[in-house]
């Protein structure tokens, strides 16, 4: 027996990467019984109860997530890690495939779809992705509904980096997306977080540096990733204090290659002759903990004092080395 598959369907089957929903299938006029016969005879597999990939081939991850989506009904978007999968944002692919359906639909359609977790929301009309296939959340939406489920502050600031850093999204529409949502575990701190990303500080490494060596000790505001030019040539400097030729780099690996030592030393060079730029450099190692990130912020303090204008001040921690404005005036007027 030959299955004719009708013109709309095969242009259904191109988007949908050949697998098919049994009610889609009806709607085209192909009948159950031929549906089972074609499943049967091994022309067909079924992949999920009631879909169907028209092939007898491989079952992809693609493919995969289109029967899930057409098993959850015809509202249901990919979400969470899932949606995070398909921007890019994870590495490997998840063991569960995540969707989300409208709060109002029946939840017996949903209950135990194998290899599948459904959410449930009441505002997927706004968070779903309105061209992309399969369907999918925003990824602004992918991201807040990721960071919601974090525990570690530290794993969230990283995910919204990621979204950032790979011109996926911006600071700006991540806030947005999250003003819109009336309902937000721990709102406040992704405030906070996405305030700080917006200012450029694009890895925890950075973060630490803005609030807890920069801001906690009220030293100048930096310009961060600031472009400046050596022999006809652009390069990003990580937290520049230009009033004071003062430049911070910020390295995030525990341990560099000889190569990029080699590279960072040549780098800083060139800053020097650019412009008697001075280089200093932290890693996590510098910054991981409070008193760490004090004797931080005085050391860049003493070398902007010693290259412009009073910087600085000492914070609330017992210990902390910054001098404030009364000790520095002592130590003028004793030299």
């Amino acid at each position: 027996m030959t299955l004719e598959i009708p013109a709309g369907c095969s242009e259904l089957l191109a988007r949908q990467d050949g697998v098919i929903g049994r009610s889609q299938a009806l709607e085209f006029g192909l009948s159950a019984y031929s549906m089972r016969h074609r499943a049967r005879a091994g022309e067909w597999q079924r992949i999920q109860r009631g879909v169907y990939a028209t092939f007898s081939g491989e079952v992809t991850r693609d493919r995969l997530l289109w029967a899930a989506l057409l098993r959850a009904g015809p509202a249901a978007v990919l979400s969470h890690q899932t949606a995070a999968e398909l921007y890019g944002l994870t590495k490997q692919p998840g063991p569960l495939i995540h969707v989300t359906v409208p709060a109002v639909s029946n939840p017996a359609q949903h209950s135990k779809i194998p290899g599948v977790v459904v959410h449930r929301s009441r505002i997927l009309e706004r968070t779903r992705h309105p061209v992309l296939l399969p369907p999918r959340t925003r990824i602004e939406d992918t991201v807040l509904d990721l960071i919601e489920g974090m525990i570690a502050p530290a794993d969230r600031y990283d995910l919204i980096c990621r979204a950032i850093g790979s011109q996926l999204t911006t600071a700006a529409r991540l806030r947005l997306a999250l003003k819109r949502r009336k309902r937000f575990r721990d709102r406040r701190e992704a405030e906070a977080a996405l305030g700080d990303a917006a200012q450029g500080a694009l890895s925890n490494l950075e973060r630490w540096y803005l609030r807890g060596v920069e801001r906690r000790h009220k030293l100048p505001a930096a310009t961060r990733q600031a472009r400046i030019k050596v022999g006809g040539q652009s390069i990003y400097l990580d937290n520049l204090y230009e009033d004071y030729l003062v430049c911070v780099e910020l390295d995030g690996t525990a341990a560099h290659p000889a190569a990029e030592q080699w590279r960072d030393k040549r780098r800083d060079r060139r800053n020097l002759a650019a412009g008697k730029i001075v280089t200093m450099r932290f890693g996590y190692s510098d910054l991981s903990t409070d008193l760490a990130q004090c004797q931080a912020a005085g050391e860049v303090a003493r070398v902007l004092r010693d290259r412009g204008p009073q910087a600085g001040v000492r914070c609330r921690l017992s210990g902390c080395p910054v001098l404030g404005r009364n000790d520095a005036r002592s130590r003028v007027q004793g030299d």
